[in-house]
């Protein structure tokens, strides 16, 4: 009976140490999730296509047939990162800023789902069903894109990337349809409450990074909604507002341009950096003829 035992505890040692050993430490990975602009609006300038460093990965939530991206696998992170259909956002420059600032044995990963329009509502675990049945037809076609559930949906591919390597942030872009909702900083609370429960994460490692709307200076339709977003560090004590301030949008004032994704994208990396111990300072960027669309 002791042999049997001692063999049943040395088979368990053995598949633990396996799994700990295929997940690299030195792979850092982040949640990304939001509406239309975490998803990137469409258009993707040919500068964004190139350079980009393969230690920055992303890990593709769907199918990408013209890029041969299949989903649940990893693959250099050239934009679009969300679905086929999605442009620049966010996590494009979130992704470069790191991998350009942390040491080359450091990789980065992302893994992004979004879906423009969405209250956050819809990232609700237990009611999110109440929300997605009165979503109009085009959003219901993205919200099929993730089996109907874009919570859980998101977790499972969180349990995907896992395996390759560690948690270490989320990323949230969300609000333009939940302006002036004061109740919002306590549903995204509820949210990454669950995201940290359902994969097994310590909260005081793993900060929540949201950024802001576009802003008044540039006309933002939704800016008003900043104000409520600013307050999300006194809901959930590891989470940081990431300043839109500054980043150039587009004509309808609800989405940034490339450019604007280019300088919001760098704002989150380098507030990562800082809370990895790294101080990096925000470069200029060029103008750029998307600025004028």
């Amino acid at each position: 009976m002791k042999s049997k035992l001692l063999l049943f505890l040395l088979t368990g040692l053995i598949l633990t140490s396996t799994k700990v050993f295929s997940q690299d430490q030195n792979f850092y990975i982040f949640l990304c999730f939001g509406q239309s602009n975490m998803e990137g609006f469409p258009g993707i300038e040919e500068q964004d296509k190139k350079n980009v460093d393969d230690r920055f990965q992303v890990l593709a939530a769907v199918d990408f047939p013209k890029l041969d991206r299949k989903k649940g696998n990893w693959y250099t992170a050239i934009p679009p990162l969300c679905r086929p259909s999605t442009g620049l956002c966010p996590a494009d420059y979130f992704g470069r800023t790191l991998v350009a600032n942390l040491p080359e044995n450091i990789k980065v990963g992302v893994v992004n789902v979004s879906v423009a329009g969405c209250k956050i509502e819809l990232f609700e675990k237990d009611s999110f069903q109440t929300y997605a049945a009165t979503a109009p037809p085009w959003m219901m076609n993205i919200i099929k894109q993730y089996d109907g559930n874009p919570y859980q949906y998101l977790v499972d591919m969180a349990k995907l990337a896992q395996k390759d390597g560690i948690i270490k942030g989320i990323l949230l872009h969300q609000g333009e349809s939940n302006t002036n909702d004061s109740t919002w900083t306590l549903k995204v609370k509820g949210i990454y409450d669950n995201l940290i429960k359902d994969l097994n994460l310590n909260p005081d490692s793993v900060p929540l990074l949201a950024g802001e709307l576009v802003s008044a200076g540039e006309g933002g339709a939704c800016a008003s909604m900043n104000k409520i977003i600013n307050e999300l560090p006194n809901t959930i004590p590891n989470s940081y507002v990431i300043s839109s301030a500054g980043c150039p949008a587009r004509q309808h004032h609800l989405h940034f341009t490339a450019a604007g994704y280019r300088k919001l994208g760098m704002r989150y990396g380098i507030k990562m950096l800082s809370l990895l111990g790294y101080d990096v300072a925000e470069p200029e960027i060029p103008q750029t003829q998307e600025e004028s669309k």
